[in-house]
């Protein structure tokens, strides 16, 4: 069977909701992953989709995958570390990328790989899911009408009806939030803070006040000043939102060690606490009736024809009726899909590496955004 499209990482959360949304329009999919138990649903359920084992270490073998598959586009929702490892299979294999996302040092070496990806008439867009993914292309939107863009602020923020602890998304990338020092450009400079150092109580539409603080791993810092140089930007931060409930749980699983890498000597078996806090959190399950809502933010500063002017853009995020698993994480894995398929229908025709802010055009993306029941505000107006 031919298919349309190779998701990576089809068994985790992400790569779960870009396949269910993927085959919803019709595609055909190959679906590639450790686990097929945790997509036996979409394998059912959808035709146009089979299963196949996959190890991202081995790039020899997901070339071949790659190229038995027919497909010409690989959407990537593996765990970020492995961007640059899958990117070199798909160079491989002749064969567009698609990926999530991953900090500045591994984004700028996917940049670099720009002139290649050309010369074979490929493209690599990293970072296509929420923040960076929908964030990117609001800042599209936004930059337009300023002459010139002093600061930008990004991040989200997020609540659920029920207060009690649910994994919002991979807990490796959270702990790295709440852990590893943040990345902003201040005055053109690159500089780190400790995030628990920037903890600030913030208010955000359809969320109220929670706490907010600035991250690290975030490509943004570094994709959205590039984007904005020419307009003179000066300022760049990214800020995460956690509630209570949450922001407590994932602090306490810290202060304990379970998101260390360090392996453990348990009964004469080597275990990493991380690894281990992994595949239990993989096993909670959503209670009935539990719904999220997240907002995806964007604030620019900067002047229009000599006066100050300031833009907030804003994604609502809702959990979907029949999406309930998902929760607000739909806002990651459906942009994955959406520019998936506007790459392979021509719509983004760009050819190199690059992220969102540069190729993805707007009013379509929005649209499909609108589609799906997220919608974008500029300055408190809905824009579509």
């Amino acid at each position: 069977m031919h298919f349309d499209f190779v998701v990576l990482g089809a068994t985790g959360l992400q790569g779960r909701i870009a396949s269910r949304d993927l085959l919803e329009n019709g595609y055909s999919v190959l679906l590639c992953g450790r686990d097929p138990s945790r997509v036996q649903d979409l394998l059912k359920r959808y035709k146009r989709s089979q299963f196949h084992s996959f190890d991202a270490n081995d790039i020899e073998g997901t070339t071949e995958l790659i190229k038995k598959s027919c497909a010409s586009l690989v959407v990537n929702c593996v765990e970020k570390d492995w961007n640059l490892h899958i990117l070199k299979a798909c160079m491989k294999a002749k064969t567009h990328c698609l990926d999530l996302g991953s900090d500045i040092p591994m984004t700028k070496r996917q940049f670099s790989l720009d002139s290649s990806l050309k010369k074979k008439n490929l493209l690599c867009l990293t970072g296509c899911g929420s923040v960076p993914g929908i964030g990117n292309v609001m800042l599209r939107y936004a930059a337009e009408k300023f002459d010139s863009i002093a600061s930008v602020n990004v991040g989200f923020a997020w609540d659920s009806n029920m207060k009690i602890f649910v994994v919002p998304f991979s807990i490796q990338s959270i702990a790295e939030e709440f852990i590893y020092p943040a990345d902003m450009i201040i005055n053109h400079h690159s500089v780190q803070v400790k995030p628990k150092n920037t903890i600030v109580r913030c208010y955000h539409r359809d969320i109220g006040r929670e706490k907010c603080f600035n991250v690290g791993h975030h490509p943004e810092t570094f994709t959205f000043y590039e984007y904005c140089k020419k307009k003179g930007i000066e300022n760049v931060k990214f800020f995460a939102g956690f509630p209570d409930h949450s922001f407590n749980a994932i602090k306490t699983m810290i202060d304990l060690g379970f998101t260390s890498s360090k392996a453990l000597d348990v009964d004469g078996q080597k275990v990493i606490p991380l690894h281990f806090l992994t595949e239990v959190l993989k096993r909670l399950e959503i209670p009935r009736g539990y719904t999220e809502v997240e907002n995806l933010w964007v604030d620019i500063y900067g002047k229009k024809k000599g006066k100050k002017k300031h833009i907030k853009m804003e994604c609502i995020v809702p959990t979907l009726k029949g999406w309930e698993d998902a929760g607000c994480n739909i806002d990651t894995g459906m942009p994955m899909s959406i520019m998936a398929q506007m790459v392979l229908d021509g719509r983004i025709s760009f050819r190199g590496s690059s992220s969102p802010e540069f190729v993805v055009p707007v009013e379509e993306f929005f649209k499909e955004l609108r589609k799906r029941k997220m919608v974008v505000y500029e300055n408190g107006r809905k824009v579509n």
